[in-house]
This record gives structure tokens, sequence and C-alpha cells, in this order.
């Protein structure tokens, strides 16, 4: 029976044991670790003491396990590889070995317009990791960062306190789509359409519960067309089908527009003048700076959304890639 706790065992002297498991010699076992014998010894008294088993007992050919030794020498050995090896795997990520599973946190948005080209990369450079979408509301992404419960997330997202690092991917405008036979009640428009052109529309806007940016209803208000919305949808994916069918004018990021515009009948107008604008950051925990698979990540992410190298973060005052 063991003289004291688990908690009082020096792990540094389960090497010892290892190494005279080995060797089948405390002089060579010293030499091993650049321990001298006299050091060696006391280890090996030391574990004796803690186990309550003599561990080696001197034979012909050297120092011959005991039962104790034989059962629990191959299970430490397993535990010390494993533990060296994700030592090393902290420093050397492999994309095209690692199984890694990361977890994002993306709007309905977010998915149709980063996890397509996401995942086209991470087939090719990375296929054996995934990668699961997890819904977390604005309010709550900080809390679920710092609770590992995701690893990243991407949106009109502000870090709510300490600890969780920030930075830009790139700023973003609303531009308004329409059936491609739309036309303005007020005449011809050009690529542009005016407040007195928007006041005269009926307009769709979408209203995601979670990642909800307030700053659409802000301009609707501040031009008094708040009684020409008359569709509220909860995705954004609706409203492709929705303009083409109808007579309506949504008010979308210009992302999303640009996208859509290549493969439905619908037309993109810009507001230069009334079109809010708001800035998409990638945030995650500080806990995770060190870790290279997710520095992978990071790096992959600002490949294929960062727009602006040299925006930085106003809100932490980052610059891209600083960790």
């Amino acid at each position: 029976m063991p003289q004291l706790a688990f908690r009082h065992l020096d792990l540094n002297l389960l090497r010892v044991l290892v190494a005279v498991y080995r060797t089948g010699s405390v002089t060579e076992a010293g030499r091993m670790l650049a321990l001298s014998q006299p050091a060696t010894s006391n280890a090996l008294a030391r574990l004796r003491h803690f186990f309550g088993d003599e561990l080696f007992v001197r034979s012909p050919r050297g120092m011959h396990p005991t039962r104790t030794t034989q059962r629990i020498a191959p299970a430490v050995i397993a535990q010390l590889q494993a533990l060296e090896l994700m030592v090393k795997r902290r420093d050397a990520f492999i994309a095209a070995r690692s199984d890694a599973h990361w977890r994002l946190s993306l709007s309905d948005l977010g998915e149709m317009m980063f996890l397509p080209p996401l995942a086209q990369v991470l087939r090719r450079e990375a296929p054996n990791c995934r990668i699961t979408n997890v819904a977390v509301t604005a309010a709550q992404v900080s809390a679920a960062l710092e609770a590992r419960d995701i690893d990243i997330a991407i949106g009109i997202l502000q870090a709510e306190h300490g600890g969780i690092a920030s930075e830009i991917l790139f700023q973003e405008r609303y531009v308004a789509i329409t059936a491609r036979e739309w036309r303005s009640p007020l005449g011809r428009a050009g690529t542009v359409l005016t407040a007195r052109q928007l006041a005269r529309a009926s307009l769709a806007v979408a209203s995601p519960s979670a990642t909800f940016h307030g700053s659409v209803e802000q301009m609707l208000k501040r031009f008094r067309l708040t009684d020409r919305t008359v569709l509220h949808v909860r995705h954004y994916g609706a409203l492709p089908e929705l303009v083409r069918r109808t007579d309506l004018l949504a008010i979308v990021p210009e992302m999303y527009a640009k996208s859509i515009v290549l493969r439905e009948a619908v037309r993109m107008w810009d507001l230069p003048e009334l079109a809010p604008r708001y800035v998409v950051r990638m945030l995650w925990h500080q806990s995770a700076n060190g870790d290279a698979a997710h520095a992978w990540l990071r790096a992959l992410l600002r490949r294929l959304f960062q727009r602006d190298a040299s925006a930085g973060d106003a809100s932490t005052g980052q610059r891209p890639g600083d960790s």
C-alpha cells in the first residue's frame, strides 16, 4: 500500500522508475537522466517508500522489477510518451495529418458566406479536420469562448471582457436587392437609389434573432422608412426568392448581395448616403494564442476573408496577426 497520497508524489521520480526499468541499472539510469548515482539511488528510495514496495531487486542480470513495477511501469511509460507527444505537437501542426475538431460560432448568414470557402480549403489542406457551427447568441459569445464551448466566433461582434482577442476581418456596408425587372415608382434609377425612391418602395428586412444588427432599423427610423417595411424575415436566405417573386426591395450586406446576383435573377442597388457600415470581427480567447492548431485556423480565416490587412482592431489595439 502506498505510504502517501498520490498528490504528494514528485512526478519527476516516475522518470527514474522508467529509466531503471529500461536499463536494469541504477548507474545507467542516472546517466540516461544526467543524474549522479547517489541522486538516482535517493530517488529510487523515495519511490520505494511511496509505493511500499521494493520495486526492483538485485539479480545476476541487474535490477529485476517486482510484480508491482511490472504492473505500473508500462502504464507510466505510456503516459509519459503521450505527454511528450502532446508537448511536441504544441509547436508542430501538420494540417494534412491533423484530426482537429474546431467549433465556430457563425450566424445563418455567416454559414452561407464563410463555410463554403472554408470547407473547400479544409477538404484540400486538412481533410481529417472537422468544423462544427455552434449556435451562440452575440451576447453570449465572450462567455462561450472563455468556457471553450467555441474556439472562434466571426460576426458583428465586440469583445465583452478581458481575455478575449479581437481582430477585424473586413468592413462592410448594406445595399439593396430587387428583382431584375424592378423599377422605382419615381422613375428610372441608375445604380443608386435615393431617399425619395426608398420612401416609395416596399421593403423586406431580415432580423436574425441571435445576431441581428440594429443599424438597419436605425437607418429606417432616421429616414422615416419604418412604415415602408412590409415584411420581416428571420433568415437572409429567404430574401432572394422573395424579391424575385414580388416588388419588394430587401436591404442586405453587400458581400451577400454580390454572391447572389451571380446566380439569382436579382439586381443590386447602392445606398451610398444611407447605408450603415459595420465591422466584421474574428474573436477568440487569448488562452488559445499559443496553440498551433488554433493559430493555423486563424491564419486560414485571415487568408480567406481578411480584406484590409492594415485595419487592425480599434477595440483591442491589435494588428492582424498579433497574438
